[in-house]
């Protein structure tokens, strides 16, 4: 992949082509009182996040590997129920990595791939059913977000979406990073954007840097 731009002003070295492990390995710094939270997603040039209802349709070698690399830098991984379902999520490759799933009403099945090999964790409400699968609670009649991913022992909180997670995120004002592939397609159809069923909001970010392989753009933007 070839760096298009580079907000962070590095050193002449790290323009031209770079890998992905280097132009992702970089600097995130704690915010008080919480883990740092980065959204990964792509979205087709007219703004879908999936086609058929995933998000392979859109995706690339590369933007698989920006999405395992972003895994393997990140302390845990958050990501929706419907997501999981969906995605057909497995345990993840890196032994030791945990995968904490957000469900605003705690029914998920235990005996799912993903929980039964024991990295599944979930984050629910405090009044969600019991199940034999661990958790972090936060909030009654609703998910406080904000209130669960400050009990995570992380720094560094990598978020896979869906949509509607991202939403949550986005209302709770916890994303820090957003790395957004923009894949060359038109995709037609009405599904969902980046962020879905939140509050709108007027959020400037800063762009870090933009990539390129093949047509596709990978896009870095921090908090400003």
């Amino acid at each position: 992949m070839r760096r298009l731009f580079d907000g962070d002003e590095q050193d002449a070295q790290r323009n031209g082509t770079l890998t992905v492990r280097s132009a992702y390995d970089v600097l995130r710094p704690r915010p008080p009182h919480r883990p740092w939270v980065g959204v990964c997603m792509v979205a087709s040039i007219d703004g879908t996040t999936v086609i058929d209802h995933r998000s392979s349709g859109l995706s690339s070698a590369v933007d698989r590997e920006v999405l395992s690399t972003l895994r393997d830098l990140a302390d845990v991984i958050i990501v929706g129920a419907g997501t999981v379902r969906a995605e057909g999520y497995g345990p993840p490759k890196k032994a030791g990595k945990r995968i904490w799933v957000v469900s605003h009403s705690g029914r998920v099945d235990p005996a799912m791939p993903l929980f039964a090999s024991g990295a599944g964790f979930l984050i629910v409400p405090e009044d969600a059913p019991e199940l034999p699968i661990g958790t972090v609670r936060a909030g009654v009649g609703d998910l406080d977000l904000a209130g669960a991913i400050a009990q995570l022992d992380a720094d560094f909180v990598h978020a896979e979406g869906g949509p509607g997670l991202n939403g949550s995120l986005l209302d709770a004002d916890l994303i820090d990073e957003l790395n957004l592939t923009i894949s060359p397609q038109l995709a037609g159809g009405d599904g969902p954007r980046v962020t879905a069923h939140g509050e709108p909001v007027t959020r400037r970010m800063r762009l870090a840097h933009v990539l390129e392989d093949d047509g596709f753009l990978f896009t870095r933007y921090v908090r400003g």
